[in-house]
């Protein structure tokens, strides 16, 4: 694994993803105008060339008896432990929900009502992997919120979805599970088709066509994100084991072959014994080929002169994923101000996040986490302004609105409260 002696030596690796792919845009374009202007019609012809999968309006939704047969094929100690992820997150995101604030002093009365959307869709990627974990993440915040219908779209090669998905979107209680994937599957939750509802907000990860959907149909929906490949920093001193330093990296890289794993160390020696032994584990993965091709065009482990150094390209890149292995994790927490997540100390790999504490692994990339958030259960929620005025607060005030509106030349604004002060009953 490439060692590089500074920051500077590895600019190209630690430069962000970007969205701005005109040729796949303008394919991702056609292809959400089309679901928009044709409905079903469109998304079936786009899931058929895609995915293999021949749907129709019967066939689109995942059955009672499908769901049936899921749940015979899922290995019940899976099963078991897939039922603890759903408490945990659940519980975590129902504990964390924005509240609710309305305040009455001398005859004022302001703050906000917080409602959540009708519906929600959410994107479950399925192209190298069955991501169980993803329904969850996407659908249990949703829920906390208090979201009453819940819209799950992946895709279905040759018309068969998962069964370890399915069952999880069972154990989630979505309202339905549709087998539709890639840009086509956003934008009927986008826009609504025949057999798919429109959504009001549409949350989930997914590959560049995904996430290009999502940034054309955003304004018509609200989103939760741009995400991109799946990256994690690991920031670590030299007194760490090396075996889980490695294990960690490539935890990240196996994803796909855009993931991107980069350590920040200060110690030569500690960095050599990294690069050993991801070498070492690489030969034993299942998924190797894949690791070894995000490890070459976009890892690597890079010296710093400090762990505060360490901090800044941690802040500059904004990682998805941030582990901040080093003795003093707590200290260096406080440096930290972009990440889309932190995982504190030896004892805690990423893998902990992505599957069973409890926070989301919905996570900003490619540096949006500058102003992207972790998919919570607020993005669910509204925020509606509340104002009631007395007729001795308004009196009171009511010259100082007059004065302010006639200053823009909106008398219309203006006479609205003067009439009220001019009224004497």
């Amino acid at each position: 694994m490439r060692i590089f002696k500074d920051a500077a030596s590895a600019a190209d690796i630690l430069k962000r993803g970007r969205f701005d792919d005109a040729s796949r845009a303008a394919a991702v374009r056609e292809i959400v105008q089309a679901v928009k202007e044709r409905g079903d019609e469109a998304l079936f012809s786009y899931c058929e060339k895609f995915d293999g999968s021949v749907l129709n309006a019967k066939n689109i939704a995942v059955s009672e008896e499908e769901t049936a047969l899921a749940y015979a094929q899922v290995d019940e100690k899976l099963l078991a432990s897939l039922k603890k992820a759903v408490k945990n997150v659940y519980e975590y995101h129902a504990r964390s929900l924005m509240k609710e604030d309305i305040r009455t002093q001398n005859g004022r009365t302001t703050g906000y009502a917080v409602r959540p959307v009708r519906r929600a869709g959410i994107y479950v990627p399925g192209g190298t992997a069955p991501l169980v974990s993803s329904v969850l993440m996407g659908v249990l915040p949703a829920k906390a919120a208090g979201v009453s219908e819940i819209y799950v779209c992946t895709p279905a090669k040759g018309g068969k979805v998962d069964p370890a998905v399915i069952v999880a979107a069972a154990e989630c209680g979505v309202t339905k599970l549709f087998k539709a994937g890639g840009a086509q599957a956003i934008a009927a939750l986008a826009y609504g088709t025949q057999s798919i509802p429109k959504a009001d907000v549409i949350a989930g990860p997914g590959n560049i066509y995904v996430t290009l959907a999502k940034k054309e149909v955003y304004g018509e929906v609200g989103i939760d994100m741009l995400a991109g490949p799946s990256e994690i920093l690991i920031i670590a001193d030299k007194a760490q084991n090396p075996v889980y330093v490695a294990a960690d990296m490539l935890s990240q890289a196996e994803h796909d072959k855009l993931a991107r794993a980069i350590l920040l160390t200060d110690d030569a020696a500690f960095a050599e014994k990294v690069s050993a032994e991801v070498e070492r584990q690489l030969s034993l993965l299942p998924r190797s080929e894949i690791a070894r091709c995000s490890l070459d065009s976009a890892g690597g482990i890079i010296l710093v002169a400090n762990m505060k150094e360490a901090c800044d390209i941690a802040n500059e890149i904004a990682p998805e994923h941030l582990e901040i292995a080093t003795e003093n994790c707590e200290e260096l927490l406080k440096e930290i101000r972009n990440a889309g997540a932190v995982f504190l100390g030896s004892y805690t790999p990423e893998p902990v996040g992505d599957y069973f504490a409890g926070p989301d692994h919905i996570l900003p990339t490619g540096g949006t986490a500058r102003f992207f958030e972790v998919l919570n259960a607020d993005i669910f929620l509204r925020k509606m302004s509340v104002i009631r005025y007395t007729r001795e607060a308004v009196l009171e005030d009511g010259e100082d609105i007059v004065r302010l509106a006639e200053s823009e030349g909106l008398s219309a604004h203006a006479n609205a409260v003067r009439v009220r002060l001019e009224d004497k009953k």
